[in-house]
Formats: structure tokens, sequence, C-alpha cells
């Protein structure tokens, strides 16, 4: 069976949504990783409200945008306008599962099939789909990187433009919607700091795979 380039196309992209859409759902779905910054943000001290308050207000958040439970903020003031804007947050949450979904059930097709001999990879260079797909995903986040550290202000309203276009709802007023306060703008920097973290060790692993498997290859050659 001769090597299918198209197929090696499909994984490389399959791999970059699964490495990008995993590492967006990580600080989503690890919440102690929110926990401690309570501490380290000072959050207690800033806003006056216990440890427990503010937990219980982010869980319930969370609850709503990942599970679909009643929105509620526990005893932090919400509006309708930050209702709203939960409403939409939850429905990039679900895309970004959804993606993660197919993209792993994907892989793991693609996989299986190269496993059992019923497909060939492409090897683009001599690099297999792995190194590929960890490279491109470098190369973006690099570049994304690299512009959010010139000026995170600017990228952070960039990206609510891009992805709430035409809404206002995301600029909260913490006299309505007390939970401004305890996500305070530096921990969705750190967020995007967690989320670079995954990734480019996502990358590092199918690059040193990529590299292993050639040096397999040579010595059985």
């Amino acid at each position: 069976m001769s090597p299918s380039k198209p197929a090696s196309l499909l994984c490389i992209g399959t791999l970059f949504c699964l490495i990008l859409s995993l590492s967006i759902a990580a600080p989503i779905l690890i919440r102690p990783f929110y926990y401690i910054q309570i501490r380290t943000l000072h959050l207690s001290e800033q806003t006056g409200w216990s440890e427990e308050v503010i937990r219980d207000a982010y869980d319930e958040v969370l609850d709503y945008c990942v599970f679909g439970k009643p929105f509620g903020t526990g005893q932090l003031a919400w509006s309708e306008s930050g209702k709203s804007h939960f409403e939409d947050v939850r429905g990039l949450f679900l895309t970004d599962f959804a993606v993660l979904g197919a993209s792993a059930c994907l892989t793991g097709i693609l996989y299986w099939l190269n496993r059992t001999g019923r497909l060939r990879f492409y090897r683009f260079l001599g690099r297999g789909v792995g190194f590929w797909a960890g490279i491109s995903t470098l190369v973006l986040t690099a570049a994304i990187g690299a512009l959010a550290a010139v000026n995170f202000d600017r990228a952070f309203v960039v990206f609510h433009a891009l992805f709430f276009p035409g809404k206002d709802n995301w600029i909260f007023d913490p006299n309505t919607d007390q939970i401004i306060l305890v996500m305070p703008e530096v921990f969705f920097r750190n967020c995007a700091l967690f989320i670079a973290a995954v990734l480019i060790l996502c990358c590092v692993i199918l690059i040193l795979h990529d590299r292993r498997h050639r040096r397999s290859a040579a010595v059985s050659y």
C-alpha cells in the first residue's frame, strides 16, 4: 500500500485540532488551577469575601458553563447582562468540547487504521504527521503569544471582539456583576499561559515521538 498524502494532511489537521481543543479545555476542567489563584492573587484580601464564598461563586458559574446547571454566582450579585455573556461563553465551551471529542475519535480511528496496515501516512520531507502537527501548532502559538506579549490588554479586547462580535456584555460592571472582581484580567492571562504550557507540552511529545520513530526506523533499516 502506497503512503497517502490526503490521509497525512487529514491526520495533521486532526492532531492540530486535538492539541488546541485539549489545551483550551485544561483550565476549564482543572478547577484547582483557579482555586490556587484565590490565594496567589490575594482575592480574599482584595474583595473582603472568604475563600469559600469565592470558590462557590466560581463553581456555580463553571457548573452552568460546563454542565448546564442553573446559573448563579453564589452569594455574589449578577445581572441579566452578565448571565447573557456566560450563555455565550457556554456556547464556546461546548464547541471546544465537541471539537475535542470529535478530533480524539478521529485520531483514534486513523491511528488504528495505520497500526493495522489499512492506511499508510505519507512522510513529508521524511517527517511524520506528529512532527508536522506539533510544529504547525507551535508556530501558531508563538505568533499569537508574541502579539499578546506586546499588549495583552489589546489582545484581550481583540479576542472578545472576534468571539463575541457586536456585543459588549463582556464588559462587566463590578457593582452589578461581582463575579468580575474574583475573575480579574490577570486570571485570564494566567489561563492563557496555562493553555500555552499544555499546548507546548503536547507538541514536544509529538515531535520527540516522531524523532524516536525515525531513529528506530533507521536502526531497523
